[in-house]
């Protein structure tokens, strides 16, 4: 049985991230020793809130981490997609490499880390995406840290979407977002026993996953069971899963639509908001379609004609960052 812990926040994080693993038990103790890998969401060159997991919340986990092992990597790859920046200096921007720095924490680009192929076949087509060794062979325990958001091309971005930066080059990850559905199905699927620590402190509405509006949820909810912490955080943001793609097609395949078998911490239904929405712009519908088009993907990001449409499209929207 999956098990969900939810609070609010009221101050710091550290309290209610005891009381999150307490309340998970085995499926989410850490021996000594333990090798674990944090997965922020860090999709913006500086820290912006709704955007991206909170510093704070980051160090919190390390804090409570550093009681039963020393063995700790926070990790990501670069980011951006048609316009990467380094995740180094994200790392630094962010303040996370002084405080990873102090406690004695390894902060890995995983970029340019060794990677192993997970292969699978969908639709009579044959996939092969490279993961980092570190995370398939070298961890006991991944810690994901997203933020409950909406997304442009996916509609929300939360657990599961996260991990769409352990795919490590930028690049790639644009060639295999027509099979988005799929791909962070197996990627996932792939991982080592993982734990889900959503930072809702904040949230974004209206549009992302990079600038909205910002949201004060103000709850911390950790889970060990990764699809059913989508479908949980969907429901805290008023949004009906069945309407989100990739999530009715994976929420089907781990047989996670219903909450019925769902442990809680509490009551979820009080942090249930209605005001999550999703309003994309007139100049957002050129990268919807490039996400759900192999086609339209290849003449957008790897043609001749990439960079002038780039250019014309930045001529009506200005750009993230």
């Amino acid at each position: 049985m999956a098990k969900v812990f939810l609070e609010r926040l009221d101050g710091t994080y550290d309290a209610p991230l005891e009381r999150a693993f307490s309340f998970l038990g085995d499926a989410a103790a850490i021996r000594t020793g333990d090798r674990v890998c944090i997965k922020p969401n860090l999709t913006f060159p500086e820290f912006r809130k709704g955007v991206m997991t909170n510093p704070e919340a980051l160090e919190a986990v390390i804090v409570y981490l550093k009681n039963y092992t020393q063995n700790i990597t926070v990790c990501e790859s670069d980011s951006g997609g048609y316009n990467a920046f380094s995740m180094d200096e994200v790392f630094r921007a962010t303040g996370i490499a002084e405080f990873a720095k102090r406690y004695g924490v390894r902060i890995v680009n995983m970029s340019s880390l060794p990677s192993e192929d997970v292969r699978f076949r969908w639709r009579m087509r044959r996939f092969s995406v490279p993961l980092p060794t570190l995370l398939l062979h070298e961890t006991d325990l991944f810690i994901t840290m997203p933020v409950p958001k909406v997304h442009m091309n996916t509609i929300v971005s939360v657990a599961l979407k996260n991990q769409w930066g352990v795919i490590q080059q930028p690049s790639l990850r644009l060639k295999l977002h027509p099979y988005f559905k799929e791909v962070i199905y197996q990627v996932n699927k792939a991982l080592p026993r993982s734990v889900a620590v959503v930072d809702g402190k904040y949230g974004l509405k209206r549009s992302g996953p990079m600038r909205g509006d910002v949201v004060d949820t103000n709850w911390l909810l950790v889970s060990d069971n990764l699809f059913v912490t989508d479908r949980v955080v969907t429901e805290l943001m008023g949004l009906d899963f069945r309407r989100i793609p990739y999530l009715r097609h994976i929420l089907a395949k781990e047989h996670a639509q219903s909450l019925d078998a769902v442990e809680f911490s509490t009551d979820y239904r009080p942090f249930v908001r209605n005001d999550f929405y999703l309003e994309r712009a007139w100049t957002d519908y050129p990268g919807v379609m490039t996400f759900n088009s192999r086609a339209l993907a290849y003449v957008g990001y790897e043609s001749a004609l990439a960079k002038p449409l780039h250019w014309l499209l930045y001529r009506f929207r200005e750009p993230f960052y």
